[in-house]
């Protein structure tokens, strides 16, 4: 089965760490749900498989659109492909967005998972990322949506900024922990060139991030979670038993997916296709049915052997010999196990069963090893 990605380019400001695509102007906002509409009867061809299991609503922030807004896209999906009974449908939210009207809402449109960008729990913090909610609206937040009937929630937690401690951290844990929610997606702070705080680090207004401090924090998160039923299913990702984020995980085990709106990516199994990253142009080449609204690559084996490599070692499902035998050529295959050798005797890689995977140490230092294991 395959997975629907929609991409909502609106917030209400801009965070300051945030590198993706949005604005926070809302006059297209009519526009662009009218050429979403449109791109889903252009592509309703794309994917080999039109059996849906997964709808997620990314952006951006998709708690602005309105009621009418969200039942017109999901309506014309279920227009244009067989959307499962039990299909697992997301909408990423702001905290200040989650009033009791709105929880209403998406009741109504049967939107059964929720994506809370919580990011913390430090008022001082999120006026430093330009967050539009307080400490005391996360929580509230999330109880709201609980008291309303939403048991699928997961929220957002950033660690490795300025205000972190080991003991701050601790706290945020907690935090959430008592919540009750069933999913935390976890990150560590980054510094994206084309922000507010990659301007910052350059101008040296903001300092490093400290790696020492970030791994620490880091092993502190696998620790509390795990001892709280949460498992370390993916790198950044911890859920409890039956509440993993399907779509998401469907990515990691290279299932196939398309995205619709301004810089949504799609994949069909040989080839990867994303959208401009600009909404007026986006607009107008879906108005002229002009597809200059997307660029489009074929992927090589070599391409799809690493792109494996690294979304697969990242997870609790690993790297498996059997599915490498399965899809890829021997020298691929070969060069791979000779050079696993190396991690394994490091004790940063574990197999079992002809599936590789990454101890708490391997962790740590995923993407490296990840890279070094390309062909």
């Amino acid at each position: 089965m395959s997975g629907i990605y929609v991409h909502i380019p609106f917030c209400k400001q801009a965070c300051h760490y945030c590198d993706f695509h949005f604005s926070t102007s809302l006059k297209n906002k009519d526009a662009l749900v009218k050429s979403i509409l449109t791109e889903i009867d252009i592509r309703m061809n794309y994917l080999p498989d039109k059996s849906i299991e997964t709808i997620y609503f990314g952006g951006g922030t998709p708690s602005l659109l309105s009621e009418k807004d969200l039942f017109l896209i999901l309506e014309k999906i279920y227009k244009q492909y067989k959307v499962s009974k039990d299909a697992e449908i997301t909408l990423e939210c702001n905290p200040d967005d989650l009033n009791n009207e709105k929880l209403k809402e998406l009741k109504r449109l049967e939107i059964n998972r929720l994506s809370i960008g919580l990011q913390s729990f430090n008022d001082e913090e999120l006026i430093w990322m330009n967050r539009a909610h307080t400490a005391m609206e996360s929580e509230s937040s999330v109880k709201r949506a609980q008291d309303r009937g939403f048991e699928n929630i997961t929220i957002d937690l950033i660690y490795g900024s300025k205000f972190s401690t080991l003991n701050n951290w601790k706290k945020t844990l907690d935090k959430a922990i008592a919540l009750d929610i069933k999913h935390i997606s976890s990150y560590n702070l980054t510094i994206e060139d084309k922000t507010k705080l990659g301007h910052d680090f350059k101008t040296k207004k903001e300092t490093a991030i400290d790696d020492e401090k970030s791994s620490e924090m880091f092993l502190e998160m696998i620790d509390r979670l795990e001892k709280s039923q949460f498992i370390h299913y993916e790198i950044s990702n911890f859920g409890k038993e039956g509440f993993f984020s399907t779509h998401n995980s469907n990515y990691w085990k290279g299932a196939y997916y398309i995205g619709y709106g301004p810089s949504a990516h799609s994949f069909d199994g040989v080839s990867r296709q994303w959208n401009i990253s600009n909404n007026p142009t986006y607009i107008k080449y879906i108005d002229e049915k002009n597809d200059a609204y997307f660029e489009k690559e074929i992927l090589t084996e070599k391409e799809r052997f690493n792109e494996y490599i690294l979304t697969a070692l990242r997870t609790i499902w690993g790297v498996n010999l059997n599915y490498l035998k399965k899809h890829f050529n021997d020298d691929f295959i070969k060069l791979f196990l000779n050079q696993i050798i190396y991690y394994i005797d490091q004790e940063q890689v574990i197999v079992h069963n002809e599936t590789y995977t990454l101890t708490e140490k391997g962790k740590l230092l995923a993407d490296k090893i990840a890279s070094e294991l390309f062909v």
